[in-house]
């Protein structure tokens, strides 16, 4: 009898003791919960909000095609943008068929035909495309890189196509089946009857507005991450690093093999962590699911993203996989560059671990208060003005968009809006 009273009495106090770990723990006022990733970082600081990969996955553009060469342009964060493109991704894609671009005439369709143009970019795997569109993907179709969506009605025929473009500009996928009607299609075109016509250029791979666009600036005020959360963040023991005063003014933090380096004026930071580079190429669903993950856990989202893949950076590894997030204020990107670097992260992956981590570390709101109106250049203005940026580079237009470009004013971002046009030998440039 003596010895159950024991061993009862001993079991109270070994639950007892586990009750007051858990409170001293979790629920003692102040005391918050460390987060342990599986890289070995610490996550101590709630800073900015957490995203699903599927935040990040929505066409750059959506172009309208309205029959008799009439066309206009939906840019994301729109009213008609989210209303057609929310309907698409309930529709349903299935029976790829493999053929050439060369086998259709895309000039005489987009000028001829009803239909929805979605861009991606320098294009998705079918993996990621799947997390935002209904696809049923075969081993036809199952390692494509898709850059654009079509989707057409001609006129007599009983149904809509739907055309899938690889990014390797040679091979196009038809999805034999799918769920639109003709009539789904022509409601979604109606839409930009009464929007701002654009005109094609360059066989429709460009579209100029056929007037001028007027935007206002935004002025938005900041603050600004500091370097002692990333540490927190980005460190497994943020007590042994050490701090490295350069002399362009920037400062450097490092445990002896991680670095974060932060520079203009504790704005912009850089992490590396050199982990040994593999031989097989980046996979690139993984990376981007790991690339979110990461920020989720160190530092987290300060604005609305739109994943961007590219194969590689200059200054890095062939089997490297560059990961950039470009930031969106409202229905334009923030192309920041040059005195002002804001607007973009960059994540560089091996295997999907991040080796490399650059970020603006402002933080401002969702939105700010409307500065002076801009006139963006249109119709023949803006032709001409194409035209004498491909004399001067002595090169080829084969984008053009509107965007912010950020500008600061002590603690205040400005984003001023102009044209971005990027060129066949890479380069970019802006105007207003």
């Amino acid at each position: 009898m003596k010895e159950q009273l024991k061993t009862i009495a001993l079991t109270l106090l070994v639950v007892v003791s586990l009750v007051q770990s858990y409170v001293l723990i979790y629920r003692l006022p102040g005391t918050g919960s460390v987060v342990v990733s599986s890289a070995g970082y610490v996550r101590t600081d709630e800073m900015g909000k957490q995203l699903n990969i599927e935040d990040t996955l929505y066409p750059d553009r959506m172009i309208v095609h309205m029959g008799e060469d009439k066309h206009t342009i939906f840019y994301p964060d729109s009213s008609f943008y989210k209303l057609i493109y929310a309907r698409i991704q309930a529709r349903d894609f299935a029976a790829f068929q493999l053929q050439s671009v060369s086998n259709e005439d895309w000039e005489k369709i987009a000028t001829n035909n009803s239909g929805i143009e979605l861009s991606f970019g320098s294009g998705l795997p079918v993996s990621l495309l799947q997390k935002t569109m209904r696809l049923s993907v075969d081993q036809t179709f199952e390692t494509a890189n898709v850059d654009r969506v079509w989707i057409y009605t001609a006129k007599g025929e009983e149904k809509p196509r739907a055309f899938f473009f690889s990014s390797n500009n040679q091979d196009v996928y038809e999805a034999k089946q799918l769920d639109l009607t003709v009539q789904d299609v022509l409601q979604h075109v109606a839409f930009g009857e009464k929007w701002t016509p654009y005109t094609p250029l360059n066989n429709h791979t460009l579209y100029v507005p056929s007037k001028p666009i007027v935007l206002a600036e935004s002025m938005l005020q900041t603050k600004a991450f500091t370097s002692d959360q990333m540490q927190r963040n980005l460190f497994a023991d943020p007590a042994v690093t050490r701090n490295i005063h350069e002399q362009d003014g920037s400062e450097i933090y490092t445990d002896s093999k991680r670095s974060l380096q932060i520079q203009d004026e504790g704005r912009w930071m850089t992490y590396t962590d050199p982990a040994a580079i593999p031989s097989i190429r980046a996979d690139a669903t993984e990376s981007v699911l790991s690339a979110v993950d990461f920020v989720n856990q160190h530092g987290g989202w300060n604005g609305t993203y739109r994943v961007e893949l590219n194969s590689k950076r200059a200054d890095h590894s062939d089997t490297d996989l560059n990961v950039r997030f470009q930031q969106y204020y409202g229905s334009l990107p923030i192309f920041g560059s040059g005195t002002v670097r804001y607007g973009y992260m960059d994540l560089i992956l091996q295997q999907g671990t991040v080796s490399f981590y650059e970020r603006s570390l402002l933080e401002t709101p969702q939105s700010g208060e409307k500065g002076q109106p801009y006139t963006l250049s249109g119709g023949e203005d803006l032709i001409q003005r194409i035209a004498k940026v491909e004399e001067v580079h002595n090169s080829k237009v084969i984008d053009l968009y509107p965007a912010y470009t950020p500008r600061m004013n002590e603690e205040l971002l400005r984003l001023v809006p102009g044209w971005v046009v990027v060129l066949s030998n890479g380069t970019t440039v802006t105007f207003n």
